[in-house]
C-alpha cells in the first residue's frame, strides 16, 4: 500500500486528472463515497498541516496586512468583478449566477494540499483559505443577495462550529505528529504524503460527480457550455488573482491565483434555498473538473516560472 501510495504521489497530477474520469465512468460510486466526504475534509486540511512551514504560517498571522488584502480581494473583489464582466457576456442566467456565486465562495480547504504539490507557498495558501472560509458567512449572503437577488442561509453559528471541528482536529492532529515526526522525515516522505491527499481528492472528485453522467446523455449541449464556461472561469479568477498580486513576487501571486480560482462551491450547495436552479447545481458538479485537470498542466509551467525563485528559496511550503 505504501509503495502504491508513494507513486500515486510522484504522479498526483495524472491522477487527479484520471479521477474525474473515474467518477463519470462510475457514477454509482458517489452514493458510496458521500459519507466520506466530510471526514476528507479534516483529513486534507491534515496533510497540507503536516508538510507546510508552521513558522512561515504564523508569519502571516503575525503580520496580517497580506493576509488582510488576500481576505479582501477573494471574498469582495472576485465576486463584483466577476459581476462586471458577466454583464458584458450574453450567457444564460442560470450559468451567470453559478460563475458569481463561484467568484464569491471561499477556497476550498484542498486548495494548501494543490499548492504543496504545486509547489506554490502552502502557509500563505492554508492561511488564506481558512481565514477566506470562516468569514464567507458575512460576505456571501449580502452579496448573493445585492448581486443576484437570491437569499441564502449560512447559519454564522452552526457553521462556526463545524469548521471549528475540522480546523481543531487537524491542527491538533498535525502537532501530535509533528512532536514524534522531524520536519526532515515528513520532508522524506513527502510523496506518501501526496499520495494520501490524492487519494482523499479522487474520493472527492467521486462522489461530487454525481448526477453529470446522466446529464451528458440527457443535455448533452448544456453540459458542453457549462464545461466550457468552467474552463474559463477557474483560470480567468487565477489570472486576476496572479495579476492583483504580481507586486508580492511569482511565488505569492501564483499562490494566490489558485485561490482564487479553487471555490468551494460545496459550501454554495448548502446554502442554496429549497427551490435552488437545477442547472446552478450542474455547473457546481463540473466546475471540479479543471480544479483536477489544471494542475497537470500547470506543474510543468510552474517548474519553468519558478526554478530560479524555488533554487533561491529552497522551500516550497
Amino acid at each position: 500500500m505504501v509503495w502504491l501510495l508513494t507513486a500515486m504521489g510522484r504522479h498526483a497530477t495524472q491522477f487527479l486528472f484520471v479521477g474525474v474520469f473515474i467518477g463519470l465512468a462510475l457514477p454509482g460510486l458517489a452514493d458510496l463515497f458521500r459519507p466520506l466526504l466530510a471526514p476528507s475534509v479534516v483529513m486534507l486540511l491534515f496533510a497540507a498541516l503536516l508538510r507546510v512551514d508552521w513558522t512561515a504560517m504564523s508569519g502571516y498571522i503575525r503580520r496580517p496586512g497580506i493576509a488582510a488584502a488576500l481576505i479582501v480581494w477573494l471574498l469582495l473583489f472576485c465576486p463584483i468583478v466577476t459581476w462586471f464582466l458577466l454583464k458584458a457576456i450574453p450567457a444564460p442566467q442560470s450559468l451567470n449566477a453559478a460563475i458569481i456565486l463561484m467568484a464569491a465562495a471561499p477556497p476550498i480547504l484542498g486548495s494548501a494540499s494543490i499548492a504543496m504539490i504545486l509547489k506554490l507557498d502552502g502557509a500563505l495558501v492554508v492561511v488564506g483559505a481558512l481565514l477566506a472560509t470562516l468569514l464567507t458567512p458575512l460576505t456571501v449572503p449580502p452579496l448573493a443577495l445585492q448581486l443576484l437577488g437570491i437569499q441564502l442561509d449560512i447559519g454564522l453559528g452552526d457553521f462556526m462550529l463545524r469548521l471549528g471541528l475540522v480546523v481543531i482536529i487537524a491542527f491538533v492532529g498535525a502537532l501530535i505528529v509533528r512532536r514524534f515526526v522531524t520536519p526532515a522525515d515528513l520532508a522524506s516522505r513527502a510523496q506518501l504524503l501526496d499520495g494520501i491527499v490524492v487519494t482523499i481528492m479522487l474520493i472527492f472528485a467521486i462522489a461530487i460527480m454525481a448526477g453529470v453522467t446522466d446529464a451528458i446523455f440527457e443535455r448533452p449541449k448544456t453540459v458542453a457550455l457549462w464545461t466550457v464556461a468552467a474552463f474559463i472561469a477557474n483560470p480567468v479568477l487565477q489570472l486576476l488573482g496572479i495579476a492583483a498580486f504580481s507586486w508580492l513576487g511569482l511565488r505569492k501571486a501564483l499562490s494566490i491565483g489558485l485561490l482564487s480560482g479553487n471555490c468551494n462551491m460545496g459550501l454554495m450547495l448548502a446554502a442554496l434555498p429549497a427551490e435552488r436552479d437545477a442547472d446552478v447545481l450542474l455547473y457546481f458538479a463540473i466546475a471540479q473538473l479543471p480544479m483536477y485537470m489544471l494542475p497537470i498542466v500547470m506543474v510543468p509551467i510552474y517548474k519553468r516560472l519558478l526554478k530560479h525563485e524555488l533554487a533561491a528559496g529552497g522551500n516550497p511550503g
